[in-house]
């Protein structure tokens, strides 16, 4: 059976606390997982979740700081110490490459594992096309090269019963007629109606700009930082962040079915106050405020 959820590893901003840890945050999507940010810790609050290294398939790095990227290291050891039996491919800044590199290599270990580097650079852009999904990078506004991740299933068809019967099409013809789009003179068209594919959106430390947008349009679910509170919004500019108020806007004004906020600040001890504020903007759609070992299940299509 297919499962498509989000489990939460970590939702500290810059430094962990009591009771959150540095970011990660694992998308399974079907038969693959995708391990989004890995910070410090990532290795063993997988093992609190449930969450195997053979479960990976691709690791995206959004950015070079360390609540972002220092679980790199036993990650990646992990990986190859459980054998992991495909490869796995690692998304991240090419600027950043020279931290990727003291990341991997960080302490002598064995390499089983085919580690696949596949780094995003310029304005971002396709990264991968494979039948269950395209993932794409988007650039986002941050001190240092930052990039979000977006997912989108391709299209299906969604067959329509009524209609089958009201044109004699059942049992082995209704498998030809999706194979072959056709059976005699009826179409695939004239018995089914699009099923618009899910889309996944994750975003990381920036400040409002065009790649947020991006990211975020129609989105069934958008994973987004709100560092800050609204009433701290020069200090999200100045440091190249969001506040709940602003992530909660890009998911309205895009049209976002489920937005789940995290990456908190140490300074902020009462999550109920980011939801407050996120409702205070007009959002109507489905709102999680994210916490540790969490698990939020993508919304049904439509």
């Amino acid at each position: 059976m297919s499962v498509r959820e989000l489990v939460v590893l970590g939702t500290a901003s810059q430094v962990p606390t009591r009771h959150r840890n540095h970011n990660g945050y694992l998308l399974r999507w079907d038969a693959e997982g995708l391990l989004f940010d890995p910070g410090e810790g990532t290795q063993r609050q997988m093992l609190r979740a449930g969450v195997a290294a053979h479960d990976l398939n691709r690791i995206c790095v959004t950015h070079f700081h360390g609540d972002h990227s220092l679980g790199l290291a036993g990650v990646i050891q992990r990986v190859n110490l459980d054998r992991v039996p495909h490869d796995v491919t690692a998304h991240y800044p090419r600027s950043g490459q020279r931290f990727f590199d003291r990341l991997r290599y960080a302490t002598a270990y064995r390499e089983t594992v085919q580690l696949i580097e596949a780094p995003v650079e310029g304005d971002g852009g396709a990264l991968a096309v494979t039948p269950a999904y395209t993932l794409d990078a988007r650039r986002l506004s941050h001190p240092v090269e930052s990039y979000g991740y977006r997912l989108v299933e391709p299209d299906g068809r969604r067959m329509l019963p009524e209609r089958l019967a009201e044109r004699g099409i059942k049992g082995p013809d209704i498998g030809r007629l999706q194979r072959e789009g056709a059976v005699g003179d009826v179409s695939l068209d004239d018995v089914s109606e699009v099923r618009r594919g899910q889309r996944f959106a994750f975003v990381m430390d920036t400040r409002l700009c065009d790649g947020v947008y991006a990211l975020a349009a129609a989105a069934d679910m958008l994973v987004i930082e709100s560092t800050f509170l609204d009433e701290d919004v020069q200090l999200a500019v100045d440091h190249g962040h969001l506040t709940a108020g602003q992530a909660a806007s890009v998911a309205r004004d895009c049209g976002v079915r489920h937005l789940v906020l995290t990456h908190f600040s140490q300074r902020y001890s009462e999550p109920a106050e980011f939801e407050r504020q996120a409702r205070a903007t007009g959002f109507e759609g489905e709102l999680t405020v994210a916490h540790d070992l969490m698990r939020v299940a993508l919304p049904k299509r439509r």
